[in-house]
C-alpha cells in the first residue's frame, strides 16, 4: 500500500552534516506518523525522530535532540532528516517508516511500512 524509499546516506566525517530523504508513495498520509529509526551492527533498532504528517508535530530521541531535525514536504510526499554534528556513534543503517496514528510513535514494532534503509557511516 505504501512504499518508502530512503536516500542521502553515505560517508561523512565526524562533525559533518547530511540530510536523509524518504520519498513516500501510496494513499494519502493524513492521520499517519512518519518515523526515522536506525540500527547499528549488534544493536537493536532504535527510534530517532518522527512527525505527525497532518499537524507537523515532531518527536525526537534524547540522543539526537538538538542535532537532528525532521521535516516534511507535502508537495513532494517526502520526509527529511537533517543531521548535524555527526559522531561516529551515529553510524548505522537508517530506516524510514510509517504507521497509522501517532500512538506508539517511538516503537519500531508499531509501524506498518518500512523502507529498505540507507547506510550512514561517520568516520574518525
Amino acid at each position: 500500500q505504501v512504499q518508502l524509499v530512503e536516500s542521502g546516506g553515505g560517508l561523512v566525517q565526524a562533525g559533518g552534516s547530511l540530510r536523509l530523504s524518504c520519498a513516500a508513495s501510496g494513499r494519502t498520509f493524513v492521520g499517519y506518523a512518519m518515523g526515522w529509526f536506525r540500527q547499528a551492527p549488534g544493536k537493536e533498532r532504535e527510534f530517532v525522530a518522527a512527525l505527525n504528517w497532518s499537524t507537523g508535530t515532531t518527536y525526537y530521541a534524547d540522543s539526537v535532540k538538538g542535532r537532528c531535525t525532521i521535516s516534511r514536504d507535502n508537495a513532494k510526499n517526502t520526509v527529511y532528516l537533517q543531521m548535524n554534528s555527526l559522531k561516529p556513534e551515529d553510524t548505522a543503517v537508517y530506516y524510514c517508516a510509517s504507521k497509522l496514528g501517532i500512538v506508539g510513535v517511538r516503537t519500531p514494532g508499531s509501524y506498518d511500512y518500512w523502507g529498505q534503509g540507507t547506510q550512514v557511516t561517520v568516520s574518525s
